[in-house]
């Protein structure tokens, strides 16, 4: 048999079934959920299509009726508030992953800043502003008010607040040199050679940050049980280990 045929003999049953499934994701899992969505590609032979942002503003696009079929939140609320309007499939959703906050500057930075209680933020920013998600509804801004917030430091930093529409574009705002501090997870800035990480916020200071999935209500994609299978699967899980996420049983 010629290679040629040999090869379309082999594709011929995957393609045959193929499925295009859409992702509603949190901004955070750009490089991460792109490369699991390349091997389930090959692998399935289905396609994938993924649309990032923040949390909060899927979840709300979801609510207003967008063709999703699967949603990756990077806190539980947003996945909450999709679920109680029974917007998810009953009995998919499932606890991803787990991720990490941090203090960031640009790469060339030479500031050090030790997150501690009594930690005096404001005055070290000066004139300048700290880059964070959208803290009143972003999960990425969340959890770094609440973290600030548990170190004393929210009040001296309150009015010096780059607000990003999503994490990316605070990672984004450091990079650039446009704020000397952000705000953003521990995969963010491995994803970014432009900035450096100056410390960890303790998990004590913050929810723990902890990223649900599952299959929307609406959805009518042949792909989305299996995508959301190998999601959670050995071979996706060095995928996310790769780029920094712990994950979950």
């Amino acid at each position: 048999m010629r290679l040629s045929t040999l090869l379309l003999a082999v594709l011929l049953p995957i393609t045959a079934n193929a499925a295009e499934v859409t992702v509603f994701a949190a901004a955070s899992l750009k490089e991460s959920l792109d490369a699991v969505a390349r091997t389930f590609e090959m692998t399935t032979g289905h396609k994938v299509v993924v649309s990032y942002g923040a949390s909060s503003t899927l979840a709300k696009q979801i609510e207003s009726g967008a063709p999703a079929d699967l949603f990756v939140s990077a806190d539980l609320d947003w996945a909450d508030y999709v679920e109680q309007r029974k917007l998810l499939a009953p009995g998919t959703r499932t606890h991803l992953l787990k991720n990490e906050l941090v203090l960031i500057a640009p790469a060339g930075s030479t500031v050090s800043v030790m997150l501690a209680p009594g930690l005096d933020l404001g005055t070290l920013l000066g004139k300048e502003r700290l880059a964070i998600a959208n803290p009143d509804a972003v999960p990425a801004g969340k959890y770094g008010k609440a973290a600030l917030t548990a170190l004393g430091a929210w009040a001296g930093v309150e009015g010096k607040l780059a607000r990003a529409e999503n994490v990316r574009a605070a990672l984004l705002l450091v990079s650039r040199g446009e704020t000397p501090l952000g705000i953003v997870y521990r995969t963010d800035a491995l994803a970014d050679k432009g900035v450096r990480v100056i410390a960890r916020f303790p998990p004590a200071t913050h929810p723990p940050i902890v990223y649900p999935a599952a299959i929307t209500a609406s959805s009518t994609s042949a792909a989305a049980k299996p995508l959301l299978a190998f999601m959670a699967s050995p071979e996706a899980h060095a995928i996310w280990a790769r780029h920094g996420f712990a994950t979950l049983p």
